[in-house]
């Protein structure tokens, strides 16, 4: 989710696409398959102050797809905000599978609760209201949780990323996937540095970082995608 304490990081964002290639896509492709569930969450979440930072729908749907690929049982996820993509995720997974979920502010998650609950998939979400890296820290400390995730999705403060990735490297499986939301950052990631808005500095910087860092992880193997506002798709190898 990000910086709570300042929303101006948040404002304005610039699209990756023309917004007329934007609405077609969405309108084309991704409304008329969006589950009923997550259509509903969508619109509660609307009506919340911070509803930009939610997961954009078109991200949503290649998750979907990489999810019914994989097929996993046990994920975990990093950043919910109103459950958006935590509800893509229990849709997608089956009736016995578990998804960790952590983000800071339980109130947020309460948003689209009730939709999550309507679905009759809130058994399958152990939702921890907490800062993550406490969290993926107390899970290794027990080496049973090493490499019993099968997938993970992160969409939090990206200036946390690089320390997310070492932990759940260790959590995913060989073979795993790890998806990282807003890694090309409105695409300032390709602008200079005097033409960043100072508000926007700090999260284009943490971005840049993470994806060398991806580029240079030899235990992984990746696609970065203009999807949404930047999807990195990670599998480990090693």
């Amino acid at each position: 989710m990000g910086d709570m304490k300042d929303p101006s990081i948040y404002r304005n964002p610039v699209i990756l696409q023309s917004e007329e290639l934007t609405k077609y896509i969405l309108e084309t492709a991704v409304y008329p398959r969006e589950p009923e569930p997550l259509r509903e969450l969508r619109e509660a979440t609307n009506n919340h102050p911070w509803s930009f930072i939610a997961t954009l729908p078109d991200a949503a749907q290649l998750m979907s797809l990489l999810l019914k690929l994989t097929n996993p049982k046990k994920t975990i996820e990093v950043g919910v905000f109103t459950g958006y993509s935590l509800l893509l995720t229990a849709l997608n997974i089956p009736d016995d599978g578990k998804i960790t979920a952590i983000d800071i502010d339980r109130k947020a998650y309460e948003v689209g609760l009730p939709v999550i609950k309507k679905a009759g998939v809130e058994h399958k979400i152990n939702f921890i209201e907490s800062a993550a890296l406490p969290v993926l820290d107390k899970l290794l400390e027990d080496p049973a949780n090493e490499g019993s995730y099968e997938f993970a999705f992160i969409d939090a403060d990206k200036e946390s990323y690089v320390e997310y990735h070492e932990r759940l490297i260790k959590l995913v499986k060989v073979g795993g996937l790890l998806v990282y939301d807003n890694t090309l950052w409105g695409g300032r990631v390709a602008w200079p540095e005097d033409q960043v808005p100072p508000h926007s500095r700090s999260g284009r910087k943490a971005a840049i970082e993470f994806n060398k860092r991806i580029t240079e992880d030899s235990r992984v193997e990746f696609a970065l995608t203009s999807v949404g506002d930047g999807l990195n798709i990670v599998r480990r190898i090693a």
